[in-house]
Formats: structure tokens, C-alpha cells, sequence
């Protein structure tokens, strides 16, 4: 079930009605859980039986951890909990991935080898909500925060579907205390939620789906060699559409725990205004960026331990965050171009710390920052590294067998879009979206939110899935 499809307005609208009844907290909170488990199986039923298995893995183990004596016991039962969700993923997500390569290493060597035919189904949301239940657990062993203090609500978190299939990544601590008390959203919470969802939806269904998919599809998945114009606004707008869709679907997912009376943190914020990468990384995916910081980062050392190990632990968190989202060795790439455009940024950092940039050496920052995130991105988008190179040579015009592929009418819309987005993130660089709206007279806002609406009625898309369920 997708937030963009007729199935989910239904679904929603009878969970949005059964959490207002005057019921028991704790009947409303199984009534959460129940659809939520309903959300999931809609896409394949018997995945939810990994979701039973994680929730119950770290409900255990986080109770023993606070009961069982010892180091020894205590990070056998942290590594129970570990190696059960990683153990999943790994199998679910990168079983054949490891099984290929393996088997492209074995002939390296002369060693004929055939790896056998998995058919691995991926579970849709496994990298979320592994991340959310591991944060689980390795809190509670490193003591930054109690077990929950019931099973419903930490049943409820690990499958809360507003949050369950891609992200926001949340903390238990973000949101089980929540379900601590009963919960109903307001009639100004209402409906500051529902806007949220018609934004999110709209980002989703008109502008990523109906607006910028088409460009980036003709250029990325056809076999017609690009110039360096198809090539750069292929890439610009993947840019927008990848922004779009994520962002969208994480601002719908926030209206939509809004409408029920709780809280989820931002997940994005205005990035393609930042000034650097490391303000990129404040913006983009930050849940992503906080776990990967807390979990990986500093663990490995963070920049505790001097130059060249920051560097190393810089450059393997943003590895490993690029093959989080794929197992793929493109994706490997996208991280490891960002590990080394952060190592870059901080070394010049340090050398020129005294320097007090002006506000068009800012705007020039601002602007790099831009271009070197959407070059990362051809390897995020492209199926192969031939497929990435043939757009990358478009873009530095050394394709001499180019020909045109998008009409100018996809390349004015796409030049249109993006510069649209591009111009509301620097407006909003400072600002939150709740202290902008506050100066907006009411009127201006219904009729805004009416052409949002009506915008994502006729625009009548396919229901396509968001791009980050397949991570």
C-alpha cells in the first residue's frame, strides 16, 4: 500500500476514524498496531513475520540487558540483537549481491563457480526499520535510554505505518513515550497534518511522477547516447524528483502522525540550499545522517582520535551509507564520492579557519555544493557504471555520438521545476515552513491547498511507488 493510491485514502480515513473514538487508550493503540500490520502485509503478507522476529529479538534482549550481570553477558545479548537484524537484512537485501561478487572473485582466480538462483524477494522498509529497532537495543547497552516499559508500545514503534516503510528513521525514545498517554490531534493539528499530506503527496504524484520522472527515465534508461544538455537536465531533474519523492514521502508521513495526535522530527530541510557538505548532510536524510553519526561514526572514532583516523572513519561511514542504500557497487560510489567531498571540505576547513567568507564567496559555495551533489548523484541513478560514464562524459560534452533526446518542452519544464525548488530552499534556509505559513493570510492558504489538491486529482498518476521503498 502506497500513501499515493485511492487504497491508502480509504485505509487512512477508517484508522483516522477508529482513533477518534472514545475508546480505551490502550484498545486505540492495538487498533494503531493491527493496521499497521495491515499496511505492511498489503504488500506481501508473510514478510510480517520478519517484523515479528525483530520486534520480539530486541524486546528480549533489551530487557536482559537490563537484568543479566556482567559485561560478557551484556554484549552477548547487544550481539544477539545485532547479528538477528543484520542477519536479515544481509540475507534479504545483499544474498545475492555478496553471492555474485563472490563468485566474480572466484574467476578472477580460475575458480569456476556458479552461484545458485536465490530469487531473494526484498521485504520493502528493511533498512528502516532495522536501523529503528537496532537503535533500540544499542541504546539501552550503551545506557542512553530504559527499555520500553510495555510490549504494545514498543510493537506499536518498530510498526507505527506512518514511519515503516521509509522512514523517518525514529529512536524509541522519539516516539514510545508518546504512547505512553492518549493521543488525539486537535482540529489546528488536524488539519496542519492534512496540508502536510497534500504537500507531501503533491511533491510525490506531480512533481516527482508527473513532471520530472519522464526526463530522467529517457536519458538514464535508454540506450541513446546523451549530450551535455539531455545529460545535465536528466541529471537536474533526477535531483528534483529524488528530492520530491522522498521528501514527499516523508512529509506525508509526518502529516499523517500528525492527524493522529503525534510528533515525528523533520527528515529534510531545504538541502539543496546548503553551503557545504556537511550542511548538505544537516539537510538531507537527516534521521539517516544522525544514525549513521551516532551509530557508525563516532563509534569508529568519530574525530577523537586525530587527522587520518577522522578521515578513515568519515570515509567508511559514508561507504557503508551508500551501500545501505543498495547493494549495488554504484551506490558505493555515491558514498564514497560524499565520504570524500566531506574529508575534502574539512581539510580545507582546518587550513583556512580563519578565513570569513563573503556573501558571494557564500553564494559560490552554495553553488559547487550544488553541482558536486547532483555528479554524486549519476552514480546513485544509473543501473551500471558503463550507464553512469555515458552520462558523465554527456555532461563534460565528450559524447561526439550524441544525439538529442528530450524535447524542449521536458527540458524548459525540468529547468522550470528545479529552479523552483532550488529558489524555495534558499527562501526557507533560515526558516521553518510553520513560521512562514503563520504570516500567510488563512484565505491564501485555503486556496493554495485547494490547488495542491486538485493538482494531485487530475494529475491522476499511476500509483507509482516511492523510490526509496527498494532500500
Amino acid at each position: 500500500m502506497v500513501f499515493n493510491s485511492l487504497t491508502f485514502v480509504v485505509f487512512f480515513a477508517c484508522v483516522l476514524a477508529l482513533h477518534s473514538l472514545p475508546l480505551p487508550w490502550t484498545t486505540r493503540k492495538i487498533n494503531l498496531l493491527v493496521a499497521s500490520y495491515l499496511f505492511y502485509a498489503a504488500w506481501n503478507p508473510p514478510f510480517v513475520i520478519l517484523l515479528w522476529i525483530s520486534t520480539v529479538v530486541d524486546w528480549w534482549a533489551a530487557k536482559k540487558l537490563v537484568t543479566v550481570q556482567g559485561a560478557p553477558a551484556r554484549r552477548a545479548w547487544m550481539l544477539l540483537s545485532v547479528i538477528a537484524n543484520l542477519g536479515m537484512l544481509g540475507y534479504f537485501k545483499y544474498g545475492e549481491f555478496l553471492a555474485q561478487n563472490f563468485a566474480t572473485l572466484m574467476s578472477s582466480v580460475g575458480v569456476a563457480w556458479q552461484p545458485p538462483q536465490l530469487d531473494i524477494v526484498l521485504p520493502v522498509g528493511i533498512s528502516f526499520y532495522t536501523f529503528a529497532t537496532m537503535s533500540y537495543t544499542l541504546d539501552v547497552y550503551l545506557r542512553r535510554a530504559a527499555p520500553a516499559r510495555n510490549f504494545l508500545d514498543y510493537a506499536l514503534f518498530v510498526t507505527f505505518f506512518p514511519h515503516l516503510v521509509a522512514g523517518p528513521i525514529l529512536r524509541p525514545t522519539e516516539l514510545v513515550p508518546q504512547f505512553e498517554s492518549p493521543r488525539r490531534a486537535d482540529a489546528n493539528m488536524l488539519c496542519f497534518g492534512l496540508a502536510l499530506m497534500t504537500l507531501g503527496l503533491f511533491q510525490k504524484v506531480v512533481l516527482a511522477d508527473g513532471f520530472l520522472a519522464g526526463p530522467v527515465e529517457k536519458v538514464y534508461d535508454g540506450m541513446k547516447i546523451p549530450g551535455m544538455l539531455d545529460a545535465w537536465i536528466a541529471t537536474l531533474a533526477f535531483g528534483g524528483q529524488i528530492f520530491c519523492d522522498f521528501a514527499g514521502y516523508s512529509t506525508t508521513a509526518i502529516g499523517a502522525a500528525m492527524c493522529l495526535g503525534f510528533a515525528m522530527p523533520d527528515n529534510f530541510r531545504f538541502p539543496y540550499a546548503a553551503i557545504g557538505f556537511s550542511d548538505f548532510w544537516r539537510r538531507w536524510h537527516i534521521t539517516l545522517s544522525a544514525w549513521l553519526r551516532d551509530y557508525l561514526y563516532i563509534p569508529l572514532g568519530g574525530n577523537r582520535h586525530g587527522e587520518t583516523r577522522t578521515y578513515m572513519a568519515l570515509m567508511a561511514t559514508m561507504l557503508l551509507g551508500g551501500l545501505w542504500h543498495g547493494a549495488s557497487w554504484t551506490f558505493v560510489v555515491w558514498g564514497g564520492l560524499h565520504g570524500s567531498y566531506l574529508a575534502g571540505e574539512r581539510f580545507l576547513r582546518a587550513r583556512f579557519a580563519t578565513l570569513r567568507p563573503s556573501s558571494a564567496q557564500l553564494f559560490a559555495l552554495g553553488v559547487l555544493t550544488f553541482l558536486f551533489v547532483h555528479v554524486a548523484w549519476v552514480f546513485f541513478r544509473a543501473h551500471t557504471f558503463g550507464g553512469a560514464w555515458r552520462v558523465l562524459s554527456g555532461m563534460v560534452a565528450a559524447n561526439a555520438d550524441a544525439v538529442p533526446i528530450l524535447p524542449a518542452i521536458e527540458i524548459v519544464t525540468t529547468v522550470v521545476i528545479v529552479a523552483g525548488i532550488v529558489a524555495a530552499h534558499a527562501f526557507m534556509r533560515t526558516r521553518t515552513l510553520e513560521s512562514v505559513l503563520a504570516t500567510v493570510p488563512t484565505p491564501v492558504l485555503s486556496g493554495a491547498w485547494a490547488l495542491l489538491a486538485f493538482a494531485i486529482v487530475i494529475e491522476q498518476g499511476s500509483g507509482n511507488a516511492f523510490i526509496y521503498f527498494q532500500f
